[in-house]
C-alpha cells in the first residue's frame, strides 16, 4: 500500500512518491519567536510530529526541516516594548520553545535552521531574481514584480486582481503592483541590519523559507507544511521566489492543517483569545492533548474545549487500563488448554496494524487509526473477562502481541508510550493523595473482599465494592486476581 496526502495545490489526493528513492524531503515553516506558544501551534507541531513519526514508520528516510523567523517586524516592535535587543528576545523565545515540544513530547526535526543563521543564501536568492528582472530595487528595498511569474495564485487559486481585492495590501507607492512583495527592507533606525548590495538593511519574511529549504533540501523537494493561514500569501509568494530564482519545479505536494477554533473563532494572539501550551499542559497530559488533538483529522477545524479534552484524557486511560490488565496476567496454565478467543475475535486482533495503516496511508486519518485501537480494546476486555483463572499460552501470546502492537501504533501519534503498569499505578496514586485517601486501606478492603467472596459471603464483597465505588475507587476481577482503579 503506498501513502495518499492531500495536496493543496491540486485539490486532490497525490501518491507520495519522493523525488529521492525512499527518502522524504519535507519543510515545515515554525514560529515567529516572539511570544508563548499556544494551543494553534501546539496542533502544527504535532500534526507534522506524527507525519514525520508515520514515515519513518513505512520505512521512509526522512529530512525534515522546520525553521525559526527570529528577525521580523513583531520582533522588532516587541523587542522595543521590553527594551531588550531582537537577538535576545527571539533566543528567549526559541527556548520556551523548546521547552513546551520536549513536554509535548515532539520529536526533534532533522535541521531548525534561523533566519538570521542563513543572510547570505537569502541575499544571494535575492541578487539571482534581480538578475533574472523578477525583482527591483526602489531606493534600498528590493520587491518581488509578482506579474513577472505567470503561475502566481497557482497555491491559492486566485487572480492577481481577487489577491488585491481581499489582501491587506500596505500602501506603498514605491510598488509597480500593489501585491509585490518586499525580499529586502532598506534599514531603519534601531533595526538589526545587515550589508548587501543595496545598502543596510534586513530580509523580507518570505524570502526566508526559500532560501532555507534550498540549501537544505534542494531546489525540489516533497512535502511542504504548514497552516492554512500560511496559503496566502506566505506560500504563494514561496512559489514565485523558489521557481522565479531557480527555474525548477518547487514542492511536491502542499500539506496544511485547519485551525484551532475557541466558541467558534480562530484562537489567535490578534484576537486575545489564546491559550498557551502551558497552560493547557498545567491542567492535563502531553498525551491527553495528543488524543484530542488527534481525534480530528488533522484538515479540519479543531474546537478546543476542555470538556474535550478531559473526554481524550478517560479515552486514554481506557487503552492504558487494557494495555496494564494484560500485563498483570497470570503465567499460562495447562498446556493442554483450548483457547477462548474466537476465530472471528482472532483474525480482527491480528488485522490490527493493516487497518491501521490503512487509515493513515489515507491521509493521515488518525481519527479512524485511533477508533482501530478503541474497537481493539472493546475486543480485548471481552477476552479478559472471559478468560479463566489460568488461561492457555495461545490465548497469552495472543493478548500479549495485540499489546504490543498497539504501543507501537500508538507510538506513531506519541501516544500509549508510559510502562502501562507504571502509568496507572502513577494515576491512582495521585488520585488517593488528591482525595487523601489511604491507599493501605483500599488494598486491605479488597483482601477482605477476597476472603469473603472465598467464604462466599457475597453480600460483605458486594458492600464492600459498593463503598469503594462511591469513594471512586472500582474494581476489577480478572484472572489475574482483583485490581482497582480510579473510576472513570
Amino acid at each position: 500500500m503506498s501513502i495518499h496526502i492531500y495536496n493543496t495545490r491540486t485539490a486532490n489526493k497525490t501518491e507520495l512518491k519522493p523525488l529521492t528513492d525512499n527518502h522524504v524531503k519535507m519543510y515545515v515553516c515554525g514560529i515567529t519567536a516572539y511570544d508563548y506558544c499556544h494551543v494553534g501551534h501546539a496542533r502544527s507541531a504535532l500534526a507534522f510530529d506524527m507525519i514525520y513519526r508515520y514515515l519513518l514508520y513505512r520505512g521512509y528516510k526522512v529530512t525534515y526541516v522546520r525553521n525559526f523567523t527570529d528577525i521580523d517586524d513583531k520582533i522588532i516592535n516587541r523587542a522595543r516594548e521590553q527594551g531588550t535587543t531582537t537577538e535576545e528576545l527571539s533566543e528567549r523565545f526559541i527556548r520556551m520553545f523548546h521547552g513546551d515540544m520536549a513536554q509535548l513530547g515532539v520529536a526533534s526535526p532533522t535541521v531548525e535552521p534561523k533566519a538570521t543563521e542563513h543572510v547570505q543564501e537569502i541575499i544571494d536568492m535575492i541578487q539571482g531574481l534581480v538578475d533574472e528582472g523578477m525583482a527591483y530595487q526602489v531606493d534600498g528595498d528590493v520587491y518581488y514584480a509578482v506579474e513577472k511569474f505567470s503561475d502566481y495564485g497557482i497555491l491559492s487559486k486566485r487572480t492577481l486582481d481577487d489577491m488585491q481585492a481581499g489582501a491587506r495590501v500596505e500602501v506603498n507607492e514605491k510598488k509597480r503592483n500593489p501585491m509585490d512583495f518586499a525580499l529586502w527592507k532598506s534599514s531603519k533606525p534601531g533595526e538589526p541590519t545587515w550589508d548587501s548590495p543595496w545598502g543596510l538593511g534586513r530580509p523580507g519574511w518570505h524570502i526566508e523559507c526559500s532560501a532555507m529549504s534550498k540549501k537544505f533540501l534542494g531546489e525540489s523537494f516533497d512535502i511542504h507544511g504548514g497552516g492554512k493561514d500560511l496559503i496566502f500569501p506566505h506560500h504563494e509568494n514561496e512559489i514565485a521566489q523558489s521557481m522565479g530564482a531557480t527555474g525548477s519545479p518547487f514542492v511536491n505536494i502542499w500539506v496544511h492543517h485547519g485551525f484551532v477554533t475557541i466558541k467558534d473563532e480562530k484562537m489567535s494572539k490578534s484576537l486575545g483569545n489564546f491559550l498557551t501550551i502551558r497552560d493547557v499542559l498545567e491542567r492535563f497530559s502531553p498525551e491527553g492533548l495528543r488524543l484530542f488533538v488527534f481525534s480530528t483529522h488533522y484538515r479540519s477545524p479543531l474546537h478546543y474545549s476542555e470538556a474535550a479534552i478531559q473526554d481524550a484524557e478517560a479515552g486514554l486511560e481506557r487503552l492504558y487500563d487494557c494495555l496494564a490488565e494484560i500485563a498483570q496476567l497470570p503465567e499460562a496454565g495447562d498446556a493442554g488448554k483450548s483457547t477462548m478467543i474466537s476465530k472471528k475475535d482472532a483474525a480482527k486482533l491480528e488485522s490490527l496494524a493493516e487497518r491501521f495503516q490503512k487509515a493513515m496511508d489515507n491521509d493521515f486519518n488518525t481519527a479512524q487509526a485511533i477508533a482501530q485501537l478503541f474497537d481493539t480494546v472493546k475486543i480485548l476486555n471481552k477476552i479478559i473477562r472471559a478468560l479463566p483463572g489460568l488461561p492457555c499460552q495461545q490465548d497469552l501470546d495472543v493478548l500479549r502481541t495485540t499489546a504490543n502492537t498497539m504501543r507501537e501504533l500508538g507510538a506513531v501519534m506519541g501516544l500509549l508510550i508510559e510502562d502501562p503498569l507504571a502509568h496507572t499505578r502513577s494515576r491512582q496514586n495521585a488520585f488517593v493523595e488528591k482525595l487523601d485517601l489511604d491507599q493501605g486501606e483500599i488494598e486491605q478492603l479488597i483482601e477482605e473482599r477476597n476472603t469473603a467472596r472465598q467464604n462466599k459471603d457475597w453480600a460483605r464483597g458486594d458492600a464492600i465494592r459498593d463503598e469503594l465505588l462511591a469513594r471512586g475507587i472500582e474494581l476489577k476481577d480478572s484472572p489475574g486476581g482483583t485490581t482497582w482503579k480510579v473510576k472513570g
